[in-house]
């Protein structure tokens, strides 16, 4: 990499303490903050959308306020558990397996978004059950909602300094003080515009300008889909994690990616199924 890397790295690091501030011995962490703006955001949207009926297959709501209102602690224990396992599974089992308190040291790695998604996905199967909701519809309004929580998640990781970008002479690049003294990417900003403002905008059109909840399934396909394309072209700006670095002896295939791509089979799969059910239904 030429040393114009360093030169050209015109957008300083933002100095921003990683403690929003303390309450006595108590410290709060700007990550903690954005799961919790992520998630109470994501929820007031989530109400909105279950109280528009005329959204919805036969203008009827499968959720109630109420349900959703309940519905909100198990997908914060879905993430947060789901997350912090599938970090210890897909990126640090090894360390872990040597020393097994690391596995509740979060600052070691943190969370993993494929975990939470599968441990959410475990949530909402059991709450849908028990409560007789639709699954497929309860699957659509979380995944509407989820950006929100993407896009300040990545923000958050932003002002921590983690998970940066490779390196780079782009101008916009950045030098994290966490990143040694060179120039990178700042992919963090990449994920947070792609899997959050672009993928919320693209998923409220769809909601509102096509009225696609009335296909159960179809939203979830598309968010499952767009979130996995994002991360697939944002791995090849993000650096890899230090303990797996690339895949295969290869100088860009990621875990990120290997985990991402099933996804948009699975994306595509659950559209065609809408699709299919919502022609029956005629």
């Amino acid at each position: 990499m030429p040393i114009a890397a360093d030169l050209l790295a015109i957008m300083p690091f933002p100095d921003i303490d990683p403690i929003a501030f303390s309450i006595g011995p108590l410290a709060i962490h700007w990550y903690g903050l954005a799961y919790v703006a992520g998630i109470l955001l994501g929820w007031a949207y989530a109400r909105r959308l279950a109280a528009n009926e005329s959204l919805w297959p036969g203008n009827v709501s499968p959720i109630s306020r109420t349900q959703l209102d309940d519905f909100i602690v198990w997908a914060a224990l879905g993430v947060v558990l789901g997350g912090r396992l599938g970090y210890i599974f897909f990126y640090d089992l090894p360390a872990v397996l040597r020393s097994p308190i690391r596995a509740l040291e979060i600052w070691n790695g943190g969370m993993s978004f494929h975990g939470g998604l599968t441990g959410t996905t475990i949530a909402m199967i059991l709450f849908a059950r028990r409560n007789a909701i639709p699954i497929w519809s309860l699957f659509d309004i979380v995944a509407t909602v989820v950006p929100f929580g993407l896009f300040f998640g990545r923000i958050a990781n932003f002002i921590n300094g983690e998970l940066w970008g490779r390196l780079t002479d782009v101008p916009w690049a950045v030098v994290f003080p966490t990143g040694g003294p060179f120039a990178r990417h700042p992919s963090q900003l990449y994920e947070a515009g792609l899997e959050g403002i672009v993928l919320l905008l693209a998923l409220a059109a769809l909601v509102y300008g096509m009225r696609a909840l009335k296909s159960p399934g179809f939203i979830t396909g598309v968010f499952v889909c767009g979130y996995a394309l994002s991360r697939i072209f944002v791995e090849f700006f993000r650096e890899p994690d230090a303990q797996l670095g690339y895949l295969l002896g290869t100088n860009w295939l990621t875990m990120g990616m290997v985990l991402s791509s099933p996804m948009i089979l699975l994306g595509l799969w659950a559209m065609l199924r809408a699709r299919r059910q919502a022609a029956l239904q005629l």
